[in-house]
């Protein structure tokens, strides 16, 4: 397992160098490459985990993915979108140890700040910085 521990905004501004390590900690794990993430995705992560009371460690399901990543990953799930935000580096899938899926979602629902995807079975979370809706 790899781990990032990263302040990435200070004082309102972006760090680079840091954004550079959450770019490379999200990377596409299957093909190795690097993408930049969307740092807005990150404000909507830190601002829920603020809402839900806990700054614990954040296993990270997905992050970036490539095309040829994602379309093999169609191949497998119906719950892979063709145009999926992964691919842009905007969307996150996750889970926070120590609070309940089910709460995640119900919170990043109630921020109105972009997509919520709950993934029930297999106990995870999907938030990403597109238009608000929910699956």
């Amino acid at each position: 397992y790899e781990r990032l521990t990263v302040t990435y905004k200070k004082g309102g501004h972006y760090i680079p160098k840091a954004l550079e390590k959450v770019n490379y900690i999200l990377r596409d794990h299957r093909t190795g490459e690097i993408h930049p993430i969307d740092p807005k995705l990150m404000d909507y992560l830190y601002d829920l985990l603020t809402k839900v009371g806990n700054h614990g460690e954040v296993h990270i399901i997905s992050g970036y993915r490539s095309p040829k990543t994602n379309v093999q990953l169609q191949k497998r799930s119906k719950g892979v979108a063709a145009g999926s935000l992964h691919m842009q580096g905007k969307a996150l899938d996750f889970r926070l140890p120590g609070t309940d899926t089910a709460v995640l979602r119900d919170e990043a629902l109630a921020m109105k700040r972009g997509g919520v995807g709950y993934y029930k079975k297999l106990d995870f979370i999907q938030i990403d910085t597109g238009r608000a809706r929910f699956w």
